[in-house]
């Protein structure tokens, strides 16, 4: 599904990815974890085209979206082509203030809708297909009885889940999440785990960034652990997290457990 080869990335004099790589494959569940700062959220945005690698590449389904060898210059257009490819949750939910819970969802696959050819044709039947597809991802979310709800009236949770169904309404090949809990408080966290759980249960393809150690456990088939811009140890879920090989692993596991 995803292969990602080589990624670094520079902020000015700072290095902040460094010589990244990692393949996963569909209906799979990658976290990513590791110490603040050491790239798990820059090599998200690498991956949803939300920054631009210096070197490296990424391909998704055999299709090569960005190649730094080729040196292509990318416009607007064409990155929100490759965007298509994921959905982006973040940590503090970015829904707008102005809409209900449906129309946060709805907006992005209306705003693609006016691209198509048939649009002034059939809106009125696709603007309807386009509403039935936000209804049926908020109820998925729990969230039928909120549609009609501005985010300033929704809880923490309640938004975040808004947010999820917002990432998926585009059918992305694979849903990233930024640390999709670390905005809410013990109660509110244990909701939003539930319904990533759940997406990963429905083999939902995806990576998560994420501190719930636990959780990576649980949940992931496969774990990633960052250091310094570096992979320093990759493995199955289970075995990253309960037999780490790598001393840095160690350390962080048992800092992360003790505090």
């Amino acid at each position: 599904m995803l292969e990602v080869k080589n990624i670094e990335k520079h902020f000015g004099s700072t290095q902040v990815l460094r010589n990244v790589s990692f393949s996963m494959e569909e209906g799979n569940a990658l976290a990513i974890i590791g110490s603040s700062g050491s790239g798990k959220t820059t090599l998200l945005r690498c991956l949803n085209f939300l920054e631009t690698p210096d070197s490296g590449s990424i391909a998704v389904k055999g299709e090569m979206l960005y190649d730094a060898s080729r040196g292509a210059s990318q416009n607007e257009r064409e990155l929100r082509k490759k965007r298509l490819h994921f959905g982006m949750v973040f940590q503090s939910f970015h829904l707008f203030p102005q809409y209900t819970a449906l129309e946060n969802v709805m907006l992005a696959e209306q705003l693609l809708a006016k691209e198509r050819p048939d649009y002034k044709q059939n809106k009125k039947a696709i603007l309807d297909e386009i509403h039935a597809h936000g209804e049926a991802l908020l109820k998925k979310m729990g969230l039928e009885q909120r549609e009609n709800h501005y985010p300033h009236q929704l809880s923490g949770g309640q938004q975040q889940r808004v947010a999820i169904a917002r990432a998926l309404a585009l059918k992305p090949d694979i849903l990233c999440f930024d640390e999709p809990t670390s905005a809410l408080d013990p109660e509110l966290t244990g909701e939003v785990l539930k319904v990533i759980r759940g997406l990963a249960d429905q083999k939902t393809t995806m990576i998560i960034v994420t501190h719930e150690m636990a959780f990576a456990r649980d949940v992931a088939d496969e774990i990633i652990f960052m250091d310094d811009g570096y992979i320093v140890e990759q493995g199955k879920a289970r075995d990253v997290i309960e037999h780490p090989q790598e001393e840095r692993t160690r350390q962080f596991l048992s800092r992360y457990t003790n505090g």
